[in-house]
């Protein structure tokens, strides 16, 4: 499996169900058939984990699963590299479904196919920080020489070039969490797994996190599933995201579909403080025009956000702009009033 290491893998979810207690499959007729987590509790004493997941991950994007606590996020995501069995359905990663794998098989899955980035880091203590970076391509048998490579490479992309030899006692939690990324990185697996991975970091080092996880992404392209409970970090780093609760999906789209087009009441709730003139894109939130009519003004393509739009429209002096697509055609017109409209909607009646 070693040998397809570089090659991108997305993840399909499909029909997922968990239940944990002693006897799961007693009960999963009837959560298929309409339980409640709450019945299945008092009547069985068994607690539902996860409720039918059908979610398709492209290879090559972050996918972020949020949701308050209890809402099964972490459980979902320690299905992938099976740490948690399921109770039904299948995890496909390529042509492999995780579920039927052999001991053998998984354990070289896990060894080669995925790496896991923790909420509180995980470092071996008695180890520096080369040595925790280097643990997975140890466990591979991977020669010392491209061992030290490889961690080395990472070592200095995270940002902690001169603290190799340093313990995870003298770090600061942002440069331990940057050692966690460097381990998984240096082990070269497609599939990133972070549970939770920057929660723990004070509010400035998270944001800062997140921007070297960004940074990376757009060299390593790999298949990032991040899951957070924390909407503005979820908007910033998805391409995808899903909400859980219950255990159960209740919405899944871009960030620009759960802020303009939440499913329902929960999900509104969390994207109500949302700044959505970060989120939006400037061809949301335009008119549509023939290109006649948005002929001579200043343009701005319609991929950026509506408040760098609002920006534009200031530095120019103007009433209008043309939003143009990735080809440079004009696609439609914005103006000051369609980013206010956009910015403070009018209450649903």
């Amino acid at each position: 499996m070693a040998e397809d290491a570089h090659a991108a893998f997305g993840v399909r979810i499909r029909n997922l169900y968990k239940i944990f207690g002693p006897y799961p499959e007693r009960h999963i007729a009837a959560i298929k058939a309409g339980m409640s987590k709450a019945e299945l509790n008092e009547k069985h004493h068994h607690v539902l984990g996860l409720r039918n997941i059908n979610i398709e991950m492209p290879a090559g994007g972050i996918h972020v699963i949020m949701g308050l606590s209890g809402s099964g996020k972490s459980t979902l995501i320690r299905h992938i590299n099976r740490l948690i069995d399921p109770s039904f359905g299948e995890i496909l990663v390529g042509d492999q479904d995780v579920v039927t794998m052999a001991p053998d098989e998984l354990r070289d899955f896990r060894r080669h196919k995925t790496a896991m980035v923790f909420q509180k880091f995980a470092l071996l203590p008695h180890r520096t920080v080369l040595d925790n970076t280097v643990y997975g391509l140890e466990i591979q048998g991977v020669p010392r020489a491209r061992q030290v490579d490889a961690a080395m490479r990472w070592i200095e992309r995270v940002g902690l070039k001169g603290f190799e030899k340093r313990y995870p006692n003298q770090l600061s939690g942002g440069m331990q969490q940057r050692v966690g990324l460097a381990r998984a990185l240096t082990n070269d697996a497609p599939i990133l797994l972070m549970d939770e991975a920057y929660s723990a970091l004070d509010p400035l080092i998270r944001v800062d996190m997140q921007t070297v996880l960004l940074d990376i992404q757009k060299e390593v392209r790999k298949t990032i599933v991040f899951i957070t409970h924390d909407l503005d970090e979820a908007l910033r780093l998805g391409d995808q995201i899903a909400i859980l609760r219950d255990g159960e999906v209740v919405q899944h789209g871009t960030s620009q579909d759960i802020v303009l087009n939440p499913a329902d009441d929960y999900v509104a709730n969390f994207v109500r403080q949302v700044n959505r003139g970060r989120v939006v894109r400037t061809a949301s939130a335009m008119t549509a025009l023939s290109p006649d009519a948005a002929a001579g003004l200043p343009t701005i393509a319609g991929d950026v956000t509506v408040e760098e739009a609002a920006r534009a429209l200031r530095a120019h002096q103007a009433d209008a702009l043309t939003v143009v697509d990735t080809a440079g055609k004009p696609i439609g017109r914005i103006t000051m009033r369609d980013v206010l409209t956009t910015l403070f909607p009018m209450p649903e009646s």
